[in-house]
């Protein structure tokens, strides 16, 4: 059961809308949803809530996306949540613009907001959002994650993110395997 949901971008006026923060995005519609409101814990924005009956928690880390590790290995040591138990949100450019993708485990994948957290974690053995975002190959990596969605994704960006945000719902209700079998297609 999923009891730690986190999304992964970047803090500052600087990173808004870019690609790279697409799981802030989402986890700030949820937190819509819910009526949540945050506090700063665990070096992030962070919300404790009643959720069917369980703690549920949410979390932004402020450390910049290349340590978010180190905010989402806080929350999940304090409150004693295993890997398992820990849905992260996050960009991927390796699925197309608008098309998302639950995942039970897996490896980093060049990503390196993954990367440190299955260095402070100790494992890669916890369940994934990946928000699709596409690549350009005319641009270098940083500067397309980091740059702003062109005009024709921004049109469908709202939708997108409501998507996501439908996704980590059905996983928290439903389970992860049967939110797989709606949304991985």
């Amino acid at each position: 059961m999923i009891k730690l949901v986190a999304g992964l971008g970047n803090p500052g006026d600087k990173y808004k809308n870019t690609r790279h923060n697409i799981g802030f995005d989402v986890i700030d519609i949820l937190a819509e949803r819910l009526n949540i409101s945050w506090s700063d814990k665990y070096d992030g924005a962070f919300a404790e809530i009643k959720y069917n009956k369980e703690k549920l928690f949410l979390l932004k880390p402020y450390t910049f996306m290349n340590l978010s590790g180190k905010s989402v290995a806080a929350a999940a040591n304090f409150y004693k949540i295993i890997h398992q138990d820990i849905l992260i949100i996050h960009d991927e450019m390796n699925i197309p613009f608008n098309i998302l993708k639950l995942r039970h485990n897996g490896s980093a994948g060049g990503h390196n907001g993954l990367k440190s957290i299955i260095e402070c974690l100790g494992s890669q053995d916890f369940p994934r959002l990946k928000m699709g975002i596409g690549r350009d190959n005319s641009k270098d990596v940083i500067s397309y994650v980091l740059g702003k969605y062109k005009p024709e994704e921004t049109a469908l960006y709202e939708n997108f993110l409501n998507k996501g945000a439908d996704a980590v719902i059905d996983v928290l209700n439903n389970g992860l395997q049967k939110a797989m079998t709606v949304y991985n297609k």
